[in-house]
């Protein structure tokens, strides 16, 4: 009777094991959560202010889809920008382990790492759904990474905004001539690109952008499209809206995540954190793209902005001035040269290919 009570209870054991349940057999049986397993507790800093549509939401997203997949095994908390430090240290913070992960923007680390807005926006450069392909299959997402790993961090792609708008202006925008000495919010390189075209460019996180337009600080400012900027408010500090987004074809966002906290779960969960950021780039185009257009409809409409094309002299000399500053940024070191031709590479494969798809549908439809 002792026998098969010990082989009863290694029976029970196992079926417990494999359930992921540590708790007694009564409470495996009620499907309750076991005390006995530990929690992996993990905090997301952000770039963007706490829930922020479309951006903050896709950090919520990415955290809420963490915690699903794992089962409850991990628990991700979100905090927006300056809850726990400034939006633009977010890097920083995680580099050091203070916080295990992070949820921006590439081109905010130009100041650090130079070659960086390449993964994230290039002027006249790859769609968000070349970007993608360049990432994931393309070799990108390798050098990415190669790139942050010396610096403890490994990034993801976890958010694409599609195509930009070119932004909030104080001033109609007519030649060349209007560009000199404006100052305007714009990161990554097609802050540089502005800069030579004789503008003054500007790094100012998210949550500043009305005031400093606002109250004159700035002349313009970029943000994202019209989903994000009718949010913030910008219709009501400027009235002249441009487009297009030649500065940010298809922007993606990244999660970086501390490597030394990464290393340190279990192989399944590992799997879950990347497979989430998937979700998260994928989900995040998908809601740019159903919300942008009812809410250009309704600054139009509504709050009667001026919706204006940038002139052609003004996109001629921008594109002109972003071959020379990617080109210039790949002859910086050996490393910035591998990134820049594994990206001139791809583009010019998927653009024979658009020129025949995707390009010739458009003029179709």
């Amino acid at each position: 009777m002792k026998r098969r009570a010990f082989v009863g209870a290694v029976g029970i054991g196992a079926a417990a094991g494999l359930s992921g349940c540590s708790s007694e057999p009564k409470e495996c049986a009620t499907g309750q959560a076991s005390s006995k397993v530990d929690v992996i507790e993990w905090t997301m800093i952000t770039t963007w202010p706490k829930n922020f549509q479309g951006l903050g939401e896709g950090a919520e997203y990415l955290a809420q889809k963490i915690n699903e997949l794992s089962g409850g095994r991990m628990k991700v908390t979100v905090m927006g920008a300056n809850d726990l430090v400034p939006a633009l240290e977010v890097f920083d913070t995680v580099a050091a382990g203070t916080v295990q992960m992070g949820h921006g923007a590439s081109y905010y680390w130009k100041g650090k790492l130079p070659v960086a807005p390449i993964f994230s926006a290039v002027p006249f450069g790859l769609n968000a759904q070349e970007m993608n392909g360049w990432l994931y299959k393309g070799g990108g997402l390798e050098l990415w990474q190669e790139l942050y790993q010396p610096l403890g961090l490994l990034p993801m792609p976890a958010g694409n905004t599609g195509v930009q708008m070119a932004g909030w202006f104080n001033k109609e925008i007519n030649s060349l001539d209007d560009i000199q000495g404006l100052k305007m919010r714009i990161p990554g390189l097609g802050g540089e690109v502005f800069k030579r075209a004789g503008g003054t460019p500007e790094l100012i996180p998210g949550a500043e952008l009305f005031s400093a337009l606002n109250r004159g600080r700035i002349d313009a400012t970029e943000w994202v499209g019209p989903y994000n900027d009718l949010a913030f408010g910008l219709h009501k500090a400027a009235k002249y809206y441009y487009y297009p987004g030649w500065h940010e074809p298809g922007t993606t966002l990244e999660a970086i995540i501390n490597l030394d906290a990464f290393n340190a779960l279990p192989d399944d969960l590992q799997a879950i954190v990347k497979a989430a950021c998937t979700l998260a780039n994928s989900d995040m185009l998908a809601y740019f793209t159903e919300k942008n257009n009812q809410a250009l409809e309704s600054l139009v409409n509504e709050h009667n902005v001026q919706l204006k094309k940038l002139p052609e002299d003004v996109l001629a000399r921008f594109e002109a001035l972003s071959h020379d500053v990617v080109k210039e940024l790949a002859a910086t070191d050996a490393f910035a040269e591998r990134v820049y031709q594994s990206y001139s590479n791809y583009k010019k494969q998927v653009y024979d290919w658009h020129k025949v798809s995707e390009q010739s549908f458009y003029s179709l439809r």
